[in-house]
């Protein structure tokens, strides 16, 4: 665990597990916390971690509704808690499933104690909503959350900082690892949210996983996730096959061929 000062009074924690990194953004009146970690006792961890930085008043922000970034929401009593009206219904509907499908995961990797805390986090609704994009004062300094529109899933929110020149991505931008674009992606759409993301002009994007990047390293991932679109698409409109498609893929087998055989699911139930 380690902080990074991207800008001043803006920090990434970085975690080992899933190397992930969760956002803090300071102003004079209160901080915005951007995710919360994938379990009370990860969230406690890093609400401490927050509160020996400041003790003001805490707004929080869940950038998309998988488990490793809203279970920890409990560590964060009092706090608004601010997500893409989507995302809480995702929460409500899937929190369990999705404890349960990666507790069976870390049980399967020898890791039970993590597969328990999975079990006991409790679930946090977010308590207000945003469609489109909100504009937040925490005190001299105010942050915008967007939806960028499509792209890591249907309801993605990001944080900008402007008078920092900082965006905090969630996942439509990684570092270290492909993009995730699994069963919630939208390979056609992503690229376009990607261009929403650069329209900020931002300095340095801070990724859900992995280092914070700058503008160059998410045109290059917007080009990667363009090739993936077409080979979707070609997949999907029937000119190409999954496996003609994985061989001209800018990533690994395992990460692009989730959303090819989405493709090939789409093409056949035309």
């Amino acid at each position: 665990m380690r902080w990074l000062e991207v800008a001043d009074g803006v920090f990434a924690r970085r975690y080992a597990e899933l190397d992930q990194t969760l956002g803090l953004v300071l102003g004079d009146d209160r901080c915005l916390v951007i995710d919360t970690g994938t379990d009370e006792v990860h969230g406690a961890e890093w609400a401490a971690a927050v509160r020996a930085v400041t003790d003001l008043p805490w707004t929080v922000v869940i950038t998309h509704a998988h488990w490793d970034h809203f279970l920890g929401t409990a560590a964060f009593p009092g706090a608004e808690v601010w997500a893409h009206p989507r995302c809480t219904a995702v929460i409500a509907g899937t929190a369990a499933e999705q404890a349960r499908f990666w507790a069976d995961k870390y049980r399967a990797d020898g890791k039970p104690e993590q597969a328990e805390r999975l079990l006991a986090a409790r679930v946090v609704l977010p308590t207000w909503d945003l469609v489109d994009k909100t504009e937040l004062d925490l005190g001299g300094r105010r942050v915008t959350l967007a939806h960028p529109g499509n792209g890591h899933t249907d309801h993605d929110v990001v944080v900008h900082v402007p008078d920092a020149g900082v965006l905090f991505a969630g996942d439509d931008v990684e570092q270290g690892a492909p993009p995730s674009l699994g069963k919630d992606g939208f390979p056609l759409e992503w690229p376009a949210a990607l261009d929403a993301i650069l329209e900020w002009a931002p300095q340095v994007v801070v990724p859900g996983h992995g280092e914070p990047v700058d503008a160059g390293f998410v045109r290059t991932q917007r080009a990667e996730l363009a090739t993936v679109a077409g080979l979707f698409d070609g997949v999907r409109s029937g000119s190409m096959t999954v496996e003609e498609a994985l061989a001209q893929s800018p990533y690994p087998e395992d990460a692009t061929r989730p959303a090819l055989e989405r493709g090939r699911v789409s093409a056949a139930g035309t």
